[in-house]
């Protein structure tokens, strides 16, 4: 009998309207990013206050945590929670991908500094710098190691200093720290291999029609996307062989 591998989302952020009606919700766009075939993936919104057992973490193969509207450095009590769990799956050295909010929360617990980004609010498809001397052929990104990665980029914070315990794996003159490992148990990425267009010009016209973006910034950062898209292969190929095990490093 072939044991099912496990894995969890922990949604840190609402279902938008579009998400819903054309998703189903971020679980599906994660799952149908990250998952396989015979797998199961489990929901916790965490920032509803739904968490696992501390008992069952044993169960899963790997997490993710998702991107947020919330900032990783506050102190509300889901997010302090949050931390409180990760640093258990540290102990365990259980394989957690962070992304953005994620990204930074794993940076957070580790003794990293976070907080608003410098250069300020970055949203669009964004080219990052691969770190050569840090990622090795035939690791999570495959026998040939590319230059540099399209993502989508949507965020307003960011991680000023790495933990000790850290790698930087990418940058660009936007982010310092573009993606990071620490050990061979945390990725965190700052961009969002999971979004598409679709899903990001959502969130801009969202933001747009809340006054919390001019429509001047709104039109640049789609304006990033006319003749581009993301890598998303070659991310998807990251973070499944990331999650999965297939490579003891980067």
């Amino acid at each position: 009998m072939v044991v099912q591998k496990r894995f969890a989302l922990f949604l840190a952020t609402c279902d938008s309207a579009l998400v819903k009606k054309a998703y189903g919700g971020y679980f599906n766009v994660f799952v149908s990013t990250f998952g396989e075939d015979g797998e199961q993936w489990d929901l916790f919104r965490v920032v509803d206050g739904e968490f696992p057992e501390e008992k069952d973490l044993d169960k899963y193969e790997g997490f993710i945590i998702s991107g947020s509207l919330h900032d990783a450095f506050g102190d509300e009590d889901w997010i302090l929670k949050l931390c409180s769990l990760c640093q258990k799956l540290d102990d365990m050295k259980k394989k957690v991908l962070g992304i953005c909010f994620g990204h930074q929360i794993l940076n957070r617990i580790k003794g990293g500094k976070i907080g608003r980004a410098s250069r300020g609010l970055d949203m669009g498809l964004r080219s990052i710098t691969i770190a050569k001397d840090a990622v090795k052929p035939g690791g999570y990104f495959g026998d040939e190691v590319p230059k540099s990665l399209a993502i989508i980029k949507c965020h307003q914070d960011e991680v000023f200093e790495l933990p000790e315990s850290a790698t930087l794996l990418a940058y660009s003159d936007k982010c310092n720290v573009e993606m990071a490992s620490i050990g061979d148990h945390f990725l965190c990425i700052q961009g969002h291999p999971e979004y598409n267009k679709e899903i990001l010009f959502e969130i801009i016209d969202r933001l747009v029609n809340m006054k919390l973006m001019e429509q001047d910034f709104a039109d640049k950062a789609k304006e990033t996307m006319e003749n581009a898209e993301p890598d998303r292969k070659q991310w998807q190929t990251l973070c499944k062989n990331f999650l999965k095990g297939r490579s003891e490093q980067i």
